[in-house]
């Protein structure tokens, strides 16, 4: 591991729902230039990519049944229930894939209900405002929900929050992801209210992994630039600090 919070490459789970990393205290620091550890870390390729197959496959669908909600909805569910089973089916826990599963049938029911296409990106317009202002509130209150998640792929539980200089660097690089989240209300508000379906489709395609992959990359760049020259690393919290109070 270099200064200021490389990780080792070949311990870095390769998607969600991979083998959990050895203990911190197993580690060895070892030397990289992969300029995306927390996106290797994190994951998430897959996880963007499934979540944006059943939007597209409903768009699609309702296309081509000539503006049939029906036709479009079970595109959605069918994709979606297929991407569920797959995962399950290759290991992913079942909770994930399940959860995924739900978000697509929750925008089903309320498309049916309101009988207008553009409804079944409320559920990911909502979920996205939600998640920015849950991102801001855990910044504020110095519990940054980027220190919770990598925290708890690391295996460290909440040992990094008695680092302070790995609490203030989680705080900075939490920041990039309230800009995707406000990205992506900002994008699809004016095109859910005018009711421009397919261009909410190819936001969501496009807004999907790109955007994720930006995010994370400036957040890692972030992350390393707020930690101290001589600070271990990620993997290395000096917990002998006192605990911050919030």
């Amino acid at each position: 591991m270099r200064k200021g919070g490389h990780l080792r490459e070949e311990s870095v789970p390769a998607q969600p729902g991979g083998p959990v990393p050895e203990s911190p205290a197993d580690q060895r620091p070892q030397s990289t230039t992969e300029p995306e550890s927390l996106a290797r870390l994190l994951g998430g390729r897959k996880a963007a990519l499934d979540a944006t197959a059943p939007p597209v496959a409903f768009v699609a669908a309702w296309l081509a049944a000539g503006h049939s909600i029906g036709v479009g909805v079970a595109a959605a569910l069918v994709v979606a229930a297929g991407i569920a089973g797959w995962r399950i089916y290759r290991g992913t826990k079942p909770r994930a894939a399940l959860v995924g599963l739900l978000m697509v049938a929750i925008a089903a029911l309320i498309t049916l209900r309101t009988g207008r296409a553009q409804d079944f990106f409320l559920v990911q317009l909502a979920s996205n405002a939600a998640s920015a202002l849950a991102w801001v509130v855990s910044i504020t209150i110095r519990w940054p929900l980027l220190g919770v998640v990598v925290g708890t792929v690391l295996g460290q539980k909440t040992r990094w929050r008695r680092d302070p200089a790995l609490l203030r660097a989680y705080c900075r690089a939490s920041w990039p992801w309230v800009g995707q989240y406000l990205v992506r209300v900002a994008v699809f508000t004016p095109l859910w209210l005018f009711g421009q379906t397919v261009a909410l489709g190819v936001a969501r395609l496009a807004l999907s992994w790109p955007l994720i992959a930006a995010c994370m990359a400036v957040s890692w760049w972030v992350l390393r630039r707020s930690l101290p020259t001589d600070h271990p690393g990620l993997r290395h919290p000096v917990t002998d600090a006192p605990v911050v109070r919030t």
